[in-house]
């Protein structure tokens, strides 16, 4: 057995591996009870796993230059952070000792264990954001390296009220901030308008992708413009100079159940440098281009996931 020097302390009884090239440790699992004293409170790394293998037994990882990387937690213990205290199970942190990211569970996903399962031992959390105080279950909590609070990405069928630019909003999946508090993204629970360059706009994505709050499919300029939406009620048609012109729509696909069923996929809009990118065309310059913005009438379904009945 070994012992590594980390950043808050040392720990006794590891099982370390070399990968990089600096022949630092890349790795290690613990084998005895030790303390870490951070900023955040005193921690207890990972040394042994759970009988009924919900967490098995994770190693310590670490940066190129030694700082300690990810750091999971023997039990779920309370961190002091810039937005509250918060219980955790896995810890991230930067190269310099910096909370990075909080997992309040860590639980192994299998078929024995589904994220149902996990959800169920989710306690709601009450914390300190940009947007205000929030109330919700959390898959995890980022944080810049200065401390302010970067997303937050929820447990699905979690929602949220929100401050935004356009006024309370009520968002599920995640939100991200900008480093000064301003929100730069957030995924709309329900269909809501917002101004663009080419009008007013219904943002809503029928089937957020992604398993983190740092990408939503609303996003906002540091100002509060919209810079990106999804949309499943609108169609933009595009007049060329020369007078031709093209039509941009949703799309239409089978619910994962089967063809009898139709849904939207949602078309995305991204207006960057004075021009609108949809889907995945080339840029229309918003000066050298018309837009005609119209509703969509769509003949499709919401999704559905469960197939009997």
């Amino acid at each position: 057995m070994n012992s590594v020097t980390t950043q808050f302390g040392e720990l006794h009884h590891t099982d370390f591996r070399d990968l990089y090239a600096t022949t630092r440790t890349d790795g290690c699992l613990v084998k005895a009870h030790n303390t870490l004293d951070t900023p955040y409170g005193s921690l207890v790394p990972m040394y042994s796993g759970e009988d009924q293998g919900r967490r098995p037994l994770k190693p310590l990882s670490f940066y190129k230059n030694g700082a300690l990387k990810s750091l999971p937690l023997q039990s779920q213990t309370l961190l002091d952070t810039p937005a509250g205290r918060i219980p955790a199970e896995l810890v991230l942190f930067y190269p310099s000792g910096a909370l990075k990211k909080v997992f309040p569970l860590d639980g192994r996903l299998s078929g024995f264990w589904s994220w149902q399962n996990e959800l169920k031992l989710a306690e709601e959390l009450d914390l300190d954001t940009p947007a205000g105080n929030l109330s919700t279950k959390l898959i995890s909590i980022t944080f810049y390296e200065r401390g302010a609070v970067k997303s937050l990405t929820m447990w699905p069928g979690q929602t949220t009220a929100i401050m935004t630019p356009y006024g309370e909003t009520d968002v599920r999946k995640g939100i991200a901030f900008y480093e000064n508090g301003a929100v730069r993204s957030f995924e709309p629970l329900r269909k809501t308008t917002l101004p663009t360059p080419l009008g007013m706009m219904v943002a809503y994505d029928n089937e957020p992708n992604g398993i983190h709050g740092d990408t939503n499919s609303v996003e906002l300029s540091p100002d509060g413009l919209v810079t990106a939406l999804s949309t499943i009620d609108n169609e933009v048609e595009v007049i060329f100079p020369d007078g031709n012109s093209v039509t941009f729509t949703p799309g239409v696909k089978n619910n994962v159940c089967g063809d009898e069923r139709k849904v939207s996929t949602p078309m995305k809009l991204r207006f960057e440098n004075s021009c609108v990118i949809i889907d995945d065309s080339a840029p229309f310059s918003l000066e050298h281009y018309r837009f005609i913005l119209r509703q969509h009438k769509r003949s499709t379904d919401e999704p559905r996931y469960s197939c009997t009945g």
